[in-house]
């Protein structure tokens, strides 16, 4: 028994000893385990801001296109491509190419390679290269359309049907 009180005072001594030698090491160790939370929070809260501050300029893009001020529109479009969110990315070039904003076709084909490099999941991605395929076709560049549609096929893509009719 006494032997057991012993070995308790030993480690509590030890513990003690340890804790005054390396009082330096354990505050930053539980600095550095009270700052992960704070770190992600503020990653959510920061990645929540933009989607706020992205969807409200979506917005404020189709009150300008719906008053016929598609300057000011084509702008805010390209903004929020240029800021390559995942869906409103997406969103803004698929507004330019319905209402035909852009006439440049070089200004417009640099747009659809701007969102072809953001990270997007594959059906996401051959859909994209689907409107390009057809974009291209439009404007004359069959060969660079055609590949495209060649490369939607042999990838066994969702689109790859639509691919088929459109590469005959």
């Amino acid at each position: 028994m006494e032997n057991e009180n012993k070995k308790k005072l030993d480690f509590f001594e030890i513990a003690k000893n340890t804790i005054k030698h390396k009082k330096k090491l354990l505050i930053i160790f539980l600095l550095f385990i009270f700052m992960i939370p704070v770190g992600i929070f503020y990653f959510e809260y920061r990645k929540e801001n933009q989607n706020k501050t992205i969807s409200e300029k979506y917005i404020i893009a189709g009150i300008y296109l719906a008053s016929k001020e598609n300057l000011k529109s084509k702008e805010i479009y390209k903004e929020i491509i240029f800021k390559k969110h995942n869906f409103y990315s997406l969103l803004a070039l698929s507004s330019i190419l319905e209402n035909n904003l852009i006439k440049n076709h070089d200004e417009l084909i640099e747009l659809f390679e701007v969102v072809e490099n953001i990270n997007l999941e594959k059906n996401q991605l051959d859909l994209i290269k689907l409107k390009k395929s057809l974009y291209l076709l439009k404007i004359s560049k069959k060969e660079q359309g055609k590949k495209l549609l060649d490369e939607i096929i042999s990838d066994n893509s969702k689109w790859k049907d639509i691919a088929l009719e459109l590469s005959k």
